[in-house]
């Protein structure tokens, strides 16, 4: 076959992405419309290749950090202790107090 005369790529629809990663299709739509996810859009809607889906799982992997991995002793995960947290000050409530409505303002002005 002639080069670009081959089978075109499938597009996907951002509720079959949304689907595939655990997210809301406004979700995908909207880091789209934001820049933040490669995407396709011919004509008015957002469409994504196999690449671009790929890529996208990419972006939001997460890797272990080997510094943190817990060390396995038998069966029992030993996990390193966190520091104390120093407490904070005691501090006193503060007591909130609501405006007065627009309208009883408006009331009030009309009464006298």
């Amino acid at each position: 076959m002639p080069k670009g005369r081959g089978q075109l790529p499938s597009l996907y629809y951002p509720a079959d992405i949304a689907a595939a990663i655990g997210m809301s299709e406004w979700w995908v739509k909207e880091q789209a419309r934001r820049g933040r996810i490669p995407f396709t859009k011919p004509g008015r809607a957002y469409r994504f290749t196999a690449d671009q889906f790929a890529e996208i799982v990419r972006m939001y992997e997460v890797r272990p950090n080997p510094g943190a991995a817990p060390q396995v002793k038998g069966t029992v995960i030993a996990v390193a202790k966190m520091p104390d947290r120093v407490p904070q000050q005691a501090r006193p409530a503060v007591r909130l107090r609501a405006r007065p409505p627009r309208r009883a303002a408006l009331h009030q002005q009309d009464a006298a």
